[in-house]
This record gives structure tokens, C-alpha cells and sequence, in this order.
């Protein structure tokens, strides 16, 4: 960061501004110099921490327009999701801490309430502001408050049917909000479905550039310009004024006709989400107005910096990288991450299995699925942030004889519970869900931990989960997964695998329900114990086990649960420890309890896992040490259970990457 007159010269006016009442102490002339110097900030302190960038840089001047115009936090303005919310961290006095954000100790990724009174709702997964806002004005007018309500979201989260319940609702109870649809024609992919389609077909009718067929602004951006500048026609859209005409027929035009105004809606827009003059004119207009209202802002995903308006996907989140060319730092070769692992093998399998169709709610490269998108167009369904839509899409498709693959993040699968239960189990369908990001995640916080799937799981009947150890193993149970006639589930963490050589051949199916011994202890002095793991914690659990010579079971299955090899450890041992990535109330070890309890096998048993509370932000590796899950923690938490000696050359043995 820049200091002293260096830093004053680089943002005059930004650094005045610690709260939004700051902001509006300025003219609104100077606006746009401010939102100059915020994508300046933004795309110098990106450069070097990283974190979520070109949804960033697309909403500087709907941020600022917005807390120019309200009397935040007086008023509650509500973001969805949290990708397009640094400008409003900026401007909310948490601008010298940018560069903590989800770091340990620093800043949060997303919203949070606990952070500040600006971050009016916490938010990490997309599709709430609505709801939120609902709920919000109708409290206030069950107080006879005079606040204001305005909830914004993205076109990407408009595909959620939350949004849509919600849209409902306030138009029922005629509530005094409005909604501000940042339309920048991505989530993190590009957008699907039938409404982002007619929007398209309904701008270009109107004048604009279709949404889908936005090429970047090039005459304002701050990074060297490889290519001649290029009009855009969003560039233009203030001459669209929502005064005029154009606005009333592209409202009728737009999302089927009449949708959002049969919804109790008043449309207003679409306007350039980047001419601060134009949004401040037509939120000045709506922010008094009664009844609900539906603005329509066009923005440009990557906006100010030419690489992330060419490529936004590549550029939704990023490392460091060069502030002038946005080329980011070369990654050395190593282990491919599980989600590679997955997309081969599904490539793989569909190729000889053209029953495999494969899903995903718009996480097609978090996912793993591009190939698989470009080899299988016709078996490949991305349908939008609509992760219980997906989960009964699958069903219907296994209705018919095809064998769906669900690949989906854990935090995401927890909003597809009820189909997953209702409309897959309960039918005992064959529906595999391919589950990423299990445990841990590191730096997007609680809300993006998969650290619930295993104990949500594992109680719904005849469902299978599997827990992978390493990349073979994963692709083992996946080729498992296709043998069984019910539903059934893949774990596996985010991040690269152990390294461990993939045979060529086509993975083979392992037995149902059982487990593996990796390590047999070497003597036999007391207290003897065994290690059951569940999934990619066994290397840690293998350094620890060294140390104090342990038995170690690879368990691979939680359900169901290897009955015989729990009971053959629970006779030659004095302790079992249970370990897994995933809340230690409800997960696996409570599946291994629940067994010794039925079976009145009376061994002792320590259960270590994630505790019970809400984990922040910060590296995996840091994580796993704050919840004692790394080997230095394991052989804590064992020696404090047995009071075994743990010295110093114990300690310095124990490799940090364990």
C-alpha cells in the first residue's frame, strides 16, 4: 500500500471518505473521480492479496450512487451474496483493511453483521437480499419506522426461486422496497435459462448490445490496451432514460411481458449501472416511492480493467497478479485438485456410459465440468443458482433410466435437502452427487465450510457416503457409485489431492461398506489404540500415528459403516479416535459411537472433528490447526485424553504440511 503523500496523491478524495455520511459531504460532480480512485484501489490491493475481483469492479458507481443518495446505516441497504461488495467495504470505514480480507484475523469475506452496522444482512450464498428486504420493511412498518429498504442482486441470482418467493411476497404486501438487479450477464459462469434469454433478445430490441454479447469497454479502463477502444452500447444507455418510452416497452417486453409488474412490481430501467449521473437521478426518483420497485442496472462484469472485462469468469476470483498487465503468478505443477480428479473420471465414464448425464447449479468450473460441458453438450445441464431445481432435475432424469451425476459444493447442497430426501431417497433413486469442497474450505468463511454434509447424510435411509482418502480412492467410489442402485454421495475436500499415481485403467469398484487397515501398530505396549479416519485427513493422522505407533483404518465408507472392522478394532485396542473433516456432532464418529453403544462394545472413544461453532475464515492448513485436525493437534488431543508423555522432539519430528 502506498504511503504518505504517495497515497494522498493516489486517492485524494477516497481517503476522506471513512463513512458513507463522508461521501455525501462530496458534490456530485465528484463522483465519478471517486469511483476512478476506488477501481484504482481496488485493482493495486487485489493485485497483491487476492480475493474476489471483477464483480467487484463492475458495481463502483451502483455502489457509490447508493450510499450517496440513502442515509445508510439509518436506511438498510442489502447486497446479495457478497462477491460485488468491496466498494461497499471501502466506503464503509473497512478501506485499510482490505488487504486482511480473508485472511485469518481479517476481514470477512463476504457480509457480516458482526463486522458492521452497514453489512445490513449477512450474506455468502446468493439469492437472499430479497427475502431479507422483505422481511426487513415489513418490520418497519410494523414499528412505524420511516427507514428506507433496498435489496441488491445480481440477473445470476435472479435465476434462484428464492428470489422469486420473495418478489412474490412483497408485491402481496405491497411493501415499500426496491430492488436494484445488477445485470451484468454472469454469476461466476455465464448466465443460463429462458429469462436471460428474452432479457437479451428484449435489450438488444431496445437498443443495447444483447447481455450475452458485451464485448469490454476498453476506452476507460486502467490497464495497457492490447486492442483499439470499441463503443459499447451499455456506454449509451443514459440516452434510455427511464423517462422515456423505451423504458415502459422493454418492461413489457422483458421476462416474459409482464412478469415482474404481475408480480406487484413497478419496472423501472434499464439504465447504466456505470453513469453515476443517470443512477443517481433515477434512484433519487425511486427511493421515496411507494409499493415495490424493480430497477434495472447494466453493468459490465470486470469493469475499468481490460483483462477481467475480456475474461470475467477467469477473472471472478484471483491470486496475485500484475496491476498493469493482470497476469497472474505462475503456479508450480503439482497434484491435480479433486475436482480435476472428478471431471476426468466423469469424462471418462460418459464415454462409456451413455446413460451419465451430468448437473451442476452454475458452478461448472469451481465444479470441474468444462470439459466434460465441451466433450457432452447434449448430457450437460447447468441450470443456474437453482440447487433445488437441480436436485430433482436429477431425479427425473434417473426416472427414466439415465444416471445423473449432481456435482455440487456441500454449502450448496444444503439448500437441495428436502429434494434430496423427498424427491431422490425416499424414491431410492440412483442419483450420484459428486460433493466438493467437504470440511474446510479456508478463506470464504463459515458460510462456504462443507462441514455439515456427513451428519446430514448419513441419517437419511439407504442413502451411501463415501469419504475418499486421496484422488484413487475418489475416482474408486465415483466408479462405486455407478454399480449401486440408490442414491449415494462422493466427498471430497477443495484443493489439490496427495499426488498419488493415477493408473490409466478404468478405476475399479471397491466392496460396500468396507474399510482398510493403512497401519498396523508395531508393538504392543499400553494404552493401545486405532485411528478411524473418514477421508483426506489420513496423512495427518498417518504422521501422528507414527508418533505414538497406532493402528490406522482407512474407513472410506460412513454409511454404511464397516461393522466387522469396527468390531475387530474395538477388541485389540484401548482406545479408538474417530477423525473426519465435518461438525464431530452427528458425523461419522457418532455413527462409530452409535455402533459400540447397540453392540454394547464398551472401548473407550475420542471423537475428533470440527467443533461446535461456526469456523471463520482463514488457510485450510490454518483452520485445521485451530481445530486441533492437523497432526500436532491430533497428537494433543490424544495425549490429553491418555495422558501420554508428548515431548519436544515429538513436536519438532512432525512435518508443518501434515
Amino acid at each position: 500500500m502506498k504511503s504518505g503523500s504517495e497515497a494522498i496523491s493516489a486517492y485524494p478524495l477516497l481517503n476522506g471518505i471513512d463513512s458513507p455520511a463522508d461521501l455525501r459531504r462530496l458534490g456530485a460532480n465528484q463522483l465519478p473521480q471517486v469511483a476512478r480512485e476506488i477501481r484504482r484501489y481496488l485493482i493495486e490491493t487485489l493485485a497483491r492479496s487476492g480475493g474476489h475481483f471483477s464483480a467487484n469492479l463492475g458495481t463502483v458507481e451502483l455502489t457509490l450512487a447508493l450510499h450517496f443518495a440513502l442515509a445508510t446505516p439509518h436506511d438498510r441497504l442489502i447486497w446479495d451474496v457478497g462477491h460485488q461488495a468491496y466498494p461497499h467495504k471501502l466506503l464503509t470505514g473497512r478501506r485499510e483493511g482490505l488487504e486482511s480480507m480473508r485472511k485469518l484475523g481479517g476481514l470477512a469475506p463476504f457480509l457480516s453483521r458482526s463486522e458492521s452496522e452497514f453489512d445490513a444482512f449477512g450474506a455468502g450464498h446468493s439469492s437472499t437480499s430479497i427475502s431479507a428486504a422483505a422481511g426487513m420493511a415489513a418490520a418497519i412498518r410494523l414499528k412505524h419506522e420511516q427507514r428506507r429498504v433496498v435489496a441488491v442482486i445480481g440477473d445470476g441470482g435472479l435465476t434462484a426461486g428464492l428470489a422469486f418467493e420473495a418478489l412474490n411476497h412483497i408485491g402481496a404486501l405491497d411493501l415499500d422496497v426496491l430492488v436494484v438487479c445488477n445485470d451484468n450477464d454472469m454469476s461466476i459462469s455465464e448466465n443460463v435459462g429462458a429469462l436471460r434469454d428474452h432479457a437479451a433478445r428484449a435489450l438488444a430490441k431496445a437498443g443495447f448490445d444483447a447481455p450475452h454479447a458485451r464485448r469490454p469497454a476498453l476506452s476507460q479502463t486502467i490497464a495497457p490496451q492490447s486492442v483499439p477502444p470499441k463503443p459499447l452500447a451499455v456506454e449509451r444507455a443514459a440516452e434510455h432514460s427511464v423517462e422515456q418510452p423505451i423504458a415502459h416497452s422493454l418492461a413489457r417486453e422483458l421476462a416474459a411481458g409482464t412478469l415482474f409488474e404481475s408480480l406487484g412490481c413497478s419496472y423501472h430501467g434499464p439504465v447504466d449501472g456505470h453513469d453515476t449521473a443517470a443512477l443517481l437521478a433515477v434512484i433519487d426518483r425511486l427511493k421515496d416511492a411507494k409499493g415495490p420497485r424493480f430497477l434495472h442496472v447494466i453493468t459490465v462484469k470486470g469493469k475499468g480493467f481490460a483483462p477481467a472485462e475480456a475474461e470475467p469468469i477467469r477473472y471472478h476470483g484471483v491470486t496475485a497478479f500484475d496491476p498493469l498487465t493482470g497476469a497472474m503468478a505462475a503456479t508450480k505443477p503439482g497434484a491435480p485438485t479433486y475436482s480435476q480428479v472428478f471431471g476426468d473420471w466423469l469424462c471418462a465414464a460418459a464415454a462409456r456410459d451413455s446413460r451419465i448425464v451430468a448437473i451442476t447449479p452454475a458452478m461448472r468450473e469451481g465444479s470441474g465440468l468444462v470439459g466434460f460441458a465441451q466433450r457432452f453438450p447434449e448430457r450437460y445441464f447447468d441450470v443456474g443458482i437453482a440447487e433445488q431445481h437441480a436436485v430433482t432435475l436429477a431425479a427425473g432424469l434417473a426416472c427414466e433410466g439415465l444416471r445423473p451425476v449432481v456435482a455440487i459444493y456441500s454449502t450448496f447442497l444444503q439448500r437441495g435437502y428436502d429434494q434430496l430426501i423427498h424427491d431422490v431417497a425416499i424414491q431410492k433413486l440412483p442419483v450420484i452427487f459428486a460433493i466438493d469442497r467437504g470440511g474446510l474450505v479456508g478463506a470464504d468463511g463459515a458460510t462456504h465450510h462443507g462441514a455439515f454434509d456427513l451428519s446430514f447424510l448419513r441419517c437419511v435411509p439407504d442413502f451411501v457416503v463415501m469419504t475418499p482418502s486421496d484422488e484413487r480412492e475418489c475416482q474408486q467410489m465415483l466408479a462405486t457409485a455407478l454399480t449401486l442402485d440408490s442414491p449415494s454421495a462422493v466427498r471430497y475436500p477443495r484443493g489439490s489431492g496427495t499426488g498419488i499415481r493415477l493408473d490409466d485403467a478404468i478405476p475399479q469398484p471397491i466392496a460396500l461398506g468396507e474399510g482398510r487397515i493403512v497401519r498396523e501398530a508395531r508393538g504392543q505396549q499400553p494404552p493401545r489404540m486405532a485411528f478411524l479416519v473418514f477421508g483426506t485427513l489420513l496423512q495427518r493422522a498417518l504422521a501422528a500415528a507414527e508418533v505414538l505407533d497406532a493402528q490406522v483404518a482407512d474407513m472410506r465408507f460412513v454409511k454404511p459403516l464397516d461393522q466387522q472392522l469396527i468390531r475387530q478394532l474395538a477388541a485389540g485396542n484401548d482406545l479408538l479416535v474417530t477423525i473426519e473433516d465435518n461438525a464431530v456432532h452427528g458425523g461419522a464418529g457418532s455413527a462409530v459411537n452409535e455402533f459400540l453403544l447397540q453392540n454394547e462394545l464398551t472401548v473407550p472413544v475420542l471423537n475428533l472433528g470440527l467443533p461446535d461453532r461456526f469456523i471463520s475464515h482463514g488457510s485450510r492448513d490454518e483452520l485445521l490447526a485451530a481445530c486441533g485436525l492437523d497432526t500436532a493437534g491430533i497428537l494433543r488431543a490424544v495425549q490429553q485424553r491418555v495422558r501420554l508423555p508428548f515431548s519436544d522432539s515429538d513436536q519438532s519430528s512432525i512435518d508443518p504440511a501434515s
